[in-house]
């Protein structure tokens, strides 16, 4: 795929804050947009097959893409949300399926470092690129047992379950009579199934199937409150280790932003690639460049496209300024950033409406590889974490001084 010189250029990378040993935000972001045009090739295949195939997964794992937010200590290189989008934001002008299962992993990757030494020394001792997925809604009530919670219960929409080592799964704990208290429980995926659900229209290959835990103990270590995780109350494990103190529901959203925004930047470049040789039916124009009209709406799509970067930006410089002081941002802050992160989804949607539109009726023809991007993003803007103007509504009780968790938990 050709990149067009008038597609939007990206904003100046963060400062570093990086180990000798850590490779820069600038190698990380290198090492995704070497895997761009393979990406960009094996799309159409995972979304046919409804997978990513392995060797997709193997060759992001061995650029250490898995690695981003996992610690320091366990193998990984600690970077921070802004290092997470871009690296995201690339693959995504490969492939956005491989860009939604990159960032799910080391979102999840985020949330396996918040549990106790003993869990992370399962999951990261013997494998530093071990992925682990998460799922915010919750299975089924487990009861509390000696020791753990005894769980059966169903997770749809576990984005990456084909290729995780574990899952985060959000679990009511029944403790005897009491009403059930929402944890977050850390499950080796040897002790789950999966089964084959993903039917979606879009983001076909992240294999976003149902896992299955069925009369399963977890243990008490890896089990941790919800509300803690996402207030940031837990008791500090490491504390040089300031990137577990932002927020929880901001490095979610970014781990989600990076696939459509580099979907969209990747259908403006076609779109322009392929403008002066493609005419407009029924008008005199033999070359789209000619017309007023589609340049007017490349232009407004370009500039969505650069409003969703600012915006995207804008909530991760929130939520890593917050971090490197070892400080979880306060409700205010943590309210925006999740109203930014719904925003610039919005753009990136009404961006894409607009190329295709100005591209004409074969972008949705199935070998355009613009129908899937459509496809994708449109779905993908469809997330809990975007929709259903629930964000809008929480920043909005801000500004008039209530409680948004009144709304959401997610915060």
């Amino acid at each position: 795929m050709t990149t067009s010189s008038q597609a939007p250029q990206t904003m100046p990378a963060p400062h570093e804050h990086t180990a000798p040993d850590t490779p820069s935000h600038a190698e990380l972001v290198a090492r995704a947009a070497a895997l761009r045009d393979r990406l960009w090739e094996e799309a159409p295949r995972a979304d046919r097959d409804r997978r990513l195939d392995e060797r997709t997964v193997d060759a992001i794992r061995d650029a250490g893409l898995f690695r981003l937010l996992t610690p320091r200590r366990s193998g990984g290189y600690e970077t921070d949300s802004r290092t997470l989008l871009d690296v995201v934001t690339e693959l995504g002008r490969g492939c956005g399926s491989a860009a939604w299962v990159t960032g799910v992993l080391n979102a999840g990757n985020f949330v396996a470092a918040l549990f106790p030494d003993e869990a992370r020394e399962e999951v990261w001792g013997k494998n530093p690129d071990a992925g682990v997925a998460l799922v915010l809604g919750p299975g089924a009530p487990a009861h509390r047992v000696e020791g753990g919670a005894l769980v059966t219960a169903k997770w749809p929409y576990s984005s990456g379950s084909l290729h995780c080592d574990w899952a985060v799964l959000t679990l009511p704990v029944r403790d005897g009579d009491a009403e059930p208290v929402p944890y977050l429980a850390l499950v080796p995926m040897r002790d789950t199934t999966v089964e084959d659900t993903w039917f979606i229209t879009g983001l076909r290959g992240t294999g976003s199937n149902t896992i299955v835990v069925d009369g399963k103990t977890v243990p008490d270590h890896r089990l941790i409150p919800l509300a803690s995780a996402l207030d940031g109350t837990l008791p500090p494990r490491h504390p040089e280790e300031t990137l577990y103190r932002c927020s929880f529901s901001g490095v979610l959203l970014t781990s989600l932003l990076g696939a459509q925004l580099g979907e969209v930047r990747a259908a403006l470049e076609l779109v322009l690639e392929k403008a002066p040789k493609r005419s407009i039916n029924a008008s005199n124009y033999t070359s789209q460049v000619q017309s007023v009209t589609f340049q007017t709406t490349v232009a407004e799509a370009a500039t969505k496209i650069d409003t969703a970067l600012f915006h995207a930006y804008r909530l991760t410089g929130d939520i890593d300024a917050h971090a490197r002081r070892g400080e979880m941002p306060d409700v205010p802050t943590r309210t925006r950033v999740r109203t930014d992160s719904a925003y610039a989804s919005r753009q990136c949607r009404e961006a894409v409406d607009l190329l295709v539109t100005a591209h004409g009726t074969s972008a949705f023809a199935e070998f355009n590889p613009l129908q899937r991007i459509w496809r994708d993003v449109n779905v993908a803007g469809r997330h809990a974490g975007f929709g259903a103007g629930i964000p809008e509504e929480m920043y909005g009780r801000v500004l008039l001084g209530e409680d948004p968790r009144a709304v959401s938990f997610l915060l």
